[in-house]
C-alpha cells in the first residue's frame, strides 16, 4: 500500500481541528495503510497546532495569505507517495482514501475531486448544492478534495498560486496534465466531502447569493484582470474569517 499524506490548511481553527483530523483517522483505519496528517498552521494566533499535534498531527507553521501557497507548503513538507488536500472545517466519510488508493491503482485516473455534500440544508443550500453539482458536472472540474500522487503535483508545480479559484485553476491543471499521459481526472463516486456551513450559520444560508448580486461590479472587473476590490472580500471571506 501507497504511503498517503492528508494536508490541512488551517488559519485558527481549534474549534474544527480535531473534528477534521479525527474523520481522516477514521478513513486511516478503513484505509489499512500508512497515513500521515500535516497540517499547516498558517497565521495561527489560537491552540489550532496544540490540538493538531495532540492528535497526533505533523504540524508546520506558514505565513501566506495565498491558500494555494498554504496547501502547497504542506505538499512540501509531506512524506507520503499520494495526497490528499481537506480544508480544515470540512470532514471526509470512510471510505475517502481507501476509494482514492483503489482509484489510483487502476492506472487510469491522474487524480481527482469529491463531491460536496453540505452537513445541514435549507431550501438555500439545496440550491447552492445544485449550482455546485451543475459546476462540476459541465466543467469536470471537481475540487472539495483533492488527490494525486506527489510526483503529480510536483509536475504540475503544486496548487496554481492564486488567491482566488486556485481550486478550478489547479483542477484544469491536473486534468491537462493527465490528458497529456493518457489518464482522466476524476472524482468519488461512493465518497463525499462534508462541506462546513459555519459561514452560512453565522451570515445567513443565502451568503453567496447575496455576495454574488452586492458584488456584481467586483466579479465584472475581475473578468477584466482588476482583482483588487474581490481580493479585500475574499480576505474577509477566507482569509481572515474566524467563525
Amino acid at each position: 500500500m501507497k504511503i498517503m499524506s492528508v494536508v490541512i490548511p488551517a488559519h485558527n481553527e481549534e474549534k474544527y481541528v480535531a473534528r477534521c483530523i479525527r474523520s481522516v483517522k477514521t478513513a486511516a483505519e478503513y484505509y489499512g495503510g500508512t497515513v500521515e496528517i500535516v497540517v499547516v498552521c498558517n497565521r495561527c494566533t489560537d491552540r489550532t497546532a496544540d490540538i493538531a499535534q495532540k492528535y497526533g498531527a505533523k504540524v508546520i507553521s506558514n505565513e501566506d495569505r495565498c491558500i494555494a501557497k498554504v496547501r502547497n507548503a504542506g505538499i512540501t513538507a509531506a512524506s507520503g507517495d499520494v495526497i490528499v488536500t481537506i480544508d480544515c472545517d470540512n470532514r471526509m466519510t470512510k471510505g475517502t482514501l481507501k476509494e482514492i488508493a483503489c482509484l489510483l491503482q487502476t492506472g487510469r485516473y491522474i487524480g481527482g475531486g469529491a463531491p460536496i455534500r453540505f452537513e445541514r440544508y435549507s431550501f438555500s443550500l439545496y440550491c447552492n448544492d445544485l449550482l455546485c453539482r451543475l459546476s462540476f458536472g459541465v466543467t469536470g472540474l471537481y475540487c472539495g478534495i483533492f488527490w494525486a500522487e506527489k510526483k503529480t503535483f510536483q509536475a504540475i508545480g503544486g496548487f496554481v498560486e492564486k488567491k482566488v479559484m486556485e481550486d478550478a485553476a489547479t483542477a484544469k491543471a491536473l486534468k491537462a496534465y493527465g490528458k497529456s499521459k493518457g489518464k482522466k481526472y476524476t472524482v468519488l463516486r461512493k465518497n463525499v466531502l462534508i462541506n462546513s456551513t459555519r459561514k452560512y450559520d453565522d451570515m445567513g444560508d443565502w451568503l453567496y447569493f447575496r455576495l454574488m448580486i452586492k458584488n456584481a461590479g467586483a466579479f465584472v472587473k475581475a473578468a477584466f484582470g482588476d482583482n483588487q476590490e474581490l481580493d479585500i472580500l475574499f480576505d474577509k471571506l477566507f482569509y481572515d474569517y474566524n467563525g
